[in-house]
């Protein structure tokens, strides 16, 4: 079967960022269907539009500038701007028996819907968030009218698409309390990827490059950096240790986002010296840096709606058989206690980030066993293999039905 799959972010582990629908492509490959991928390329294209094979995939890639520096109109002109070269990239495909549309954002869903109106041609969707209820709560999409219209197109695509693909329980159940049908959801979160990323140790000449210190305690923060990843609150315990004398600890930031300058200006205007931060690296790379790490935080404002994320960071810090502190009171929260991974710290007061961070640090043998859990969680629930395999069989239970 002829599969087209949008996704505007689409990455392989070639470069930064998340491979989830690099990782579900290939291996609906290996399943015998035919994908083709339709994305954006945000600089260095000339072209309206590339088209590239990619280890089996054909990548269509869209011009189409965008940065997180963006504010919410410009980034909403930038996503309608996607979905017309996308649908037009999507209408001149022949034979295709299923369209895969992955969010955010929700206007992905445009494309696949007016195909199944137009041509007849089922889709699925996958919800990466509950948009548009996460810039609602956070306050971005603040005018009435575009919020009436924003539920009204989350609700057609929901309810048109032939199955749809959630990323945590709270999406799921965010679904299902919309569209009322709990046999056509199905929850599959980000993946662990237990062959890229392993426990071990790292050239000490990364070390060296990154200018970290030889046997600091090393906390990581990698992924976007953005105002929903609330991450003042990690400048804060950085002081809070820096005030103790805790001088054996570093926090490491590896990523970027529109909140990257203003937190890289606060950290040297406030002489808080122990952050380092660097640029998102591919895969490869960033497998290395987490070895040097001892533990990984994933941060997000005490927001009700960010309970349901499920960031890539979370499953490779997992992967890398490194504890996590998680500081949403969701799923994530629940994961990391019943699973002895990791720890829950309270996103409203910095100085329980600080003691837990201290604990770890002078307790080597209870950090040992919880990176042991971790790594053992990712293996046993959470690996792409696993997941993967779910998303190949939904597909495959579709096409049967269609054919039957």
């Amino acid at each position: 079967m002829h599969i087209v799959y949008i996704h505007q972010y689409f990455k392989t582990p070639a470069e930064p960022g998340g491979t989830r629908s690099y990782w579900i492509s290939r291996e609906l490959i290996n399943a015998g269907h035919r994908v083709t991928m339709i994305t954006a390329k945000k600089e260095g294209q000339q072209k309206p539009v590339v088209k590239k094979d990619i280890d089996g995939i054909s990548v269509f890639y869209v011009r189409n500038p965008y940065h997180q520096s963006y504010g919410f109109f410009r980034r909403l002109r930038s996503y309608f701007r996607f979905i017309w070269k996308a649908g037009r990239v999507l209408f001149k495909q022949k034979d295709v028996g299923l369209v895969i549309a992955t969010s955010t954002p929700l206007t992905v869903g445009i494309p696949p819907l007016l195909m199944k109106k137009i041509r007849g041609v089922p889709y699925i969707f996958e919800v990466r968030d509950l948009w548009p209820e996460v810039p609602i709560q956070m306050g971005a999409l603040r005018n009435p009218l575009l919020q009436k219209i924003a539920r009204w197109l989350e609700k057609a695509i929901y309810n048109n698409a032939k199955h749809v693909v959630a990323l945590s329980p709270g999406m799921q159940e965010g679904v299902v309390r919309l569209t009322g049908r709990p046999e056509k959801v199905s929850m599959i979160p980000n993946m662990a990827k237990v062959d890229k990323f392993g426990k071990g140790t790292s050239d000490d000449t990364l070390r060296q490059r990154l200018g970290l210190q030889e046997n600091s305690f090393r906390v990581i923060h990698f992924g976007a950096m953005g105002v929903a990843n609330g991450l003042d609150y990690i400048l804060d315990a950085a002081r809070i240790l820096q005030h103790w004398g805790e001088s054996d600890v570093e926090f490491v930031f590896l990523g970027e986002g529109s909140q990257a300058l203003r937190l890289m200006e606060r950290t040297q205007l406030g002489n808080i010296g122990n952050i380092r931060f660097f640029n998102r690296v591919p895969m490869e790379q960033l497998a290395e840096v987490l070895k040097l790490c001892d533990a990984s935080i994933v941060s997000f404002l005490d927001i009700p709606i960010l309970y349901t994320n499920s960031p890539n960071k979370l499953f490779d810090s997992l992967s890398a058989g490194l504890p996590v502190i998680v500081n949403s009171a969701g799923w994530t929260m629940e994961m990391v206690e019943k699973h002895h991974c990791g720890a829950y710290v309270n996103p409203s007061n910095p100085e329980e980030l600080a003691n837990l961070i201290v604990e770890w640090k002078n307790d080597r043998a209870l950090l040992k066993k919880l990176g042991q859990n971790a790594r053992q969680l990712a293996e046993s629930s959470y690996d792409k293999s696993i997941l993967c395999a779910k998303f190949v069989t939904i597909v495959n239970t579709l096409n049967k039905k269609q054919c039957d």
